[in-house]
């Protein structure tokens, strides 16, 4: 059922699968497969895939049109250069949390909207909408003191906001870890897209590179581009300890082996079997990851977004990458959804 299961390698995927049980092995429908998953010492690669053969049941995941085919993209952790102070160089801010950004959980009232939380401000004794980016970016928000770090490059800073975690390399040569925090509230928009609808490229062309070039070839355009996506993130400063950047399941993500996915169709935390190819290519790509993170552009069923790692070569991959792929997400027996497969 699953492409080229009794060939793959599960071996990189057990520590991703740890990490997962790290954050669920209390929770019900956890309990027994993380208990069991303890008692495997050393296991082998025979041994790994009984485990998982015995212990889930495969659900592929379809779109709500019956399809099972949808967008497979990539992320991975970047590296800016940045001061803690402003200079005539670093003169771009990364914010931390303001003080006025109200988040609403309207779960307790309205049941379905449990995966939804609506961010905003006080204006008077009404709830307004947070601020845009190209509001934050001319000065309209109170952020003045939230500032981590300023860093050098606009186009670098925006992308930041987009894989939601990287690295800042500051004046001295030490690397400070920045990971998520929060988020205006406004949907995710695009640039690429817009870039398309404007002529400058095709779509088959569209990748984080060729935005960079243009962005480099029409600075005189580039703040009303970065403008149509209202949506913006805000950062907190992460533990050098911590070895990969954190997913919103709460664990470090482990390179090539942890999926981004909409919480909504998959659970946080849950193995996922990927069938894809690699950026730019028909090579299969077909492993076992783990649903650990989530992302604003991350939207529907069959929708993946694959973690690369950190630094220039894992970005390459991450930019290029925008395959078609099938997903099938492994529920413990037991713990199966009441629909069937």
């Amino acid at each position: 059922m699953l492409p080229d299961w009794q060939t793959i390698d599960l071996q990189p995927t057990w520590g991703a699968f740890w990490q997962s049980c790290n954050a669920l092995k209390s929770k019900p429908g956890w309990q027994i497969i993380c208990a069991r998953a303890n008692e495997l010492t050393q296991p082998d690669n025979n041994s790994l895939h009984a485990f998982f053969e015995q212990g889930f049941t495969p659900y592929q995941v379809y779109n709500p049109d019956g399809s099972s085919q949808g967008l497979i993209t990539g992320y991975y952790e970047p590296k800016l250069y940045g001061s803690r102070v402003k200079t005539a160089r670093f003169r771009y801010p990364l914010y931390g949390v303001p003080d006025d950004l109200l988040t609403i959980d309207l779960s307790e009232v309205y049941p379905q909207l449990k995966d939804l939380r609506l961010r905003g401000r006080l204006q008077g004794n009404r709830v307004v909408p947070y601020y845009n980016r190209g509001e934050i970016d001319s000065g309209k928000a109170p952020l003045q003191g939230r500032e981590l770090f300023w860093v050098d490059n606009a186009v670098d800073l925006f992308f930041l906001q987009i894989q939601g975690s990287g690295r800042i390399e500051l004046p001295d040569g030490s690397l400070v870890k920045v990971g998520y925090a929060e988020q205006n509230g406004h949907p995710y928009n695009s640039i690429g897209k817009k870039l398309v609808e404007m002529g400058a490229f095709k779509i088959e062309e569209s990748s984080m590179q060729n935005i960079k070039l243009w962005a480099a070839q029409h600075p005189e355009k580039l703040t009303s581009l970065l403008e149509q996506n209202s949506s913006y993130v805000f950062f907190r400063e992460l533990p050098n300890g911590l070895p990969a950047p954190l997913g919103a399941l709460g664990v470090p993500l482990t390179n090539e082996y942890s999926l981004a996915v909409d919480a909504r169709t998959i659970p946080l935390g849950a193995p996922v079997f990927l069938a894809t190819t690699y950026p730019n290519t028909t090579e299969p790509l077909n492993r076992l990851m783990l649903a650990q993170d989530t992302g604003g552009a991350i939207k529907g069923a069959v929708r993946g977004d694959f973690f690369w790692g950190f630094g220039e070569q894992a970005g390459t991959q991450a930019g290029r990458m925008k395959q078609t792929g099938q997903m099938w997400v492994l529920f413990p027996k037991g713990a199966e959804p009441p629909l069937s497969p």
